[in-house]
């Protein structure tokens, strides 16, 4: 793919360690040729790559039972004009199996030997000291289940990330906070494992967006062939990102953008809205959809974005890569 495996870059991921965005970083950017820097923040991670300072960027976009990461959606809407060249140019997806973190006594991993459940969604050792959880305010949902049936009414602190909230608890000297992370933040931080596979879903998974400067040249999507057939069969290997306002006191205005997918028979896989700042209640709108945008200015894509034009009170493309689910 190109644009994801190149040698010498410099990517941003939103940190610390063993966050579940550096997992997804190490999958596609090998420590041993890429050098890959931790920042604070989804923000940090933009202003990064927006600056210049690293070639490509990994942020968490959505989640497969809790949805879009709306930090990340708010930050491709732009709204403050931060980050102009920013583009999507990749996808990784990463399992997500969440794990209750936090102090355990050697008596108590003793006793975890022989009394540990088989069920998931029970705790491994006693939690009733556990006065407060810290978290990323994503894995409250994605682990609702567990979380209502053990920590009702349990104070939550929203944290940066998933690692960062095992890095506070380690420091904890009380003992009476746990954190919701990742198993390898626990053996970092040197925490006990509280509760194992704690997720609601199965299958639970976090999508990650690959994202560099437009004007970085060496993950452009260079058009394949010239031959139509090929234009056309590229709809399944590629995706778009694309954002766009309407004027909401025009009736059928979003189905009239809607339609223009429709029109060039483009798959759309998700729609997603963030408030603007236009007025109260006024949305910017994401599409995402099959296909890509061509640097020669033929297919499906460029057609639908040139005629988004003319309907859409603005739009702008966020970026066309590979599909990492084709085939």
């Amino acid at each position: 793919m190109a644009g994801t495996n190149s040698k010498n870059e410099v990517v941003a991921f939103l940190g610390p360690i063993t966050s579940y965005t550096h997992q997804a970083a190490l999958s596609r950017f090998p420590e041993s040729q890429d050098k890959i820097v931790p920042q604070t923040t989804i923000a940090d991670v933009f202003d990064a790559v927006q600056s210049g300072s690293v070639t490509q960027g990994v942020v968490p976009f959505e989640n497969s039972s809790n949805g879009s990461v709306i930090f990340t959606l708010d930050l491709f809407a732009d709204l403050q004009d931060r980050n102009p060249d920013i583009i999507v140019c990749g996808e990784i997806y990463v399992p997500i199996h969440h794990c209750l973190l936090g102090h355990v006594s050697k008596q108590d991993d003793a006793q975890c030997e022989t009394t540990q459940s088989a069920s998931k969604a029970e705790p491994l050792h006693d939690i009733k000291h556990i006065t407060r959880l810290y978290s990323h305010h994503q894995a409250w949902g994605q682990c609702n289940n567990f979380l209502t049936t053990y920590f009702k009414g349990i104070e939550r602190i929203d944290v940066s990330s998933t690692s960062k909230a095992s890095e506070l608890v380690s420091q904890d000297t009380t003992g009476t906070s746990a954190a919701i992370s990742s198993r390898m933040a626990g053996d970092l931080y040197g925490l006990g494992l509280l509760g194992e596979n704690i997720e609601d879903m199965e299958g639970n998974s976090t999508r990650f967006f690959i994202i560099r400067r437009r004007d970085n040249k060496s993950t452009d999507n260079t058009p394949v062939s010239d031959a139509v057939a090929e234009i056309d069969a590229e709809h399944a290997r590629y995706k778009t990102l694309i954002s766009f306002t309407v004027s909401h006191g025009e009736p059928g205005a979003l189905a009239g953008c809607l339609a223009v997918f429709q029109k060039f028979k483009l798959n759309l896989t998700s729609i997603n809205s963030r408030p603007s700042d236009e007025a109260t209640w006024h949305y910017i709108f994401f599409v995402e959809t099959m296909g890509r945008k061509r640097l020669d200015g033929r297919g499906a894509v460029n057609e639908a974005l040139h005629q988004l034009e003319g309907v859409a009170q603005s739009s702008r493309w966020l970026g066309s890569w590979e599909n990492a689910l084709k085939g």
